[in-house]
């Protein structure tokens, strides 16, 4: 059972939002799903890690957003690409059964056009899968561009964080001394106003018949 936690959004949990849902909206994945993932790996429920995506961190990635969808579309394509050869494979050699078997009833059994058939058909899909090939590569290369960016910016996040919190923690010592001054001037100006009062009262002093005499 996923725990339901109550604490602030860190960098990192934030960090984790945005790489899950990326790679669900690549990978042609629902963000509901994204947001359970993420759910269950740092504690929270579904509905607070899409309310956190969309309300905070979507801003952050809108370019990222882009090449996701772009690379979902470019590997749906391909797939169909793939699943196209596949079927015209499978026709052709449903089709050349067929020919032969037919050809051999009719005594006329032609195995050159057969042949021709199928070479010209292997030169079609050879420069395909070379098409293929060199837009895989293309992604692949793309794709670790990417992965790259994103570890220079999680390191670059990490430092910053980093930075934040010492700052944090210098501004709490500055503040600390700045109040333990101001106290310390406060109590100088309460012993000088004393002893400017104690100074301002007049002395006296008893005289040899018993009389008080001031003292200036």
């Amino acid at each position: 059972m996923t725990a339901v936690r109550q604490d602030a959004w860190s960098p990192d949990d934030d960090l984790i939002l945005a790489e899950v849902t990326l790679r669900h909206i690549r990978e042609g994945s629902t963000q509901l799903g994204a947001f359970e993932e993420v759910g269950e790996r740092i504690g929270r429920t579904s509905a607070a890690c899409g309310f956190r995506w969309n309300s905070c961190v979507r801003k952050r990635y809108e370019d990222a957003i882009q090449i996701a969808k772009q690379q979902r579309q470019k590997r749906n394509y391909l797939k169909k690409q793939t699943v196209t050869a596949i079927s015209q494979v499978s026709s052709l050699a449903v089709y050349d059964t067929e020919e032969r078997s037919y050809k051999h009833d009719a005594g006329t059994l032609d195995e050159g056009l057969s042949i021709d058939a199928v070479i010209r058909f292997l030169r079609g899909w050879k420069t395909t899968y070379q098409d293929l090939s060199r837009q895989i590569k293309l992604f692949e290369k793309d794709l670790k561009d990417k992965e790259e960016e994103l570890y220079r910016l999680r390191n670059e996040n990490e430092r910053l964080a980093k930075e934040a919190s010492s700052a944090q923690t210098d501004y709490r010592v500055v503040n600390d001394d700045y109040k333990t001054l101001i106290q310390i001037m406060d109590r100088a100006r309460r012993l000088t106003v004393l002893s400017s009062e104690e100074e301002a009262k007049p002395r006296f002093k008893m005289d040899a018949n018993g009389n008080l005499e001031r003292i200036e």
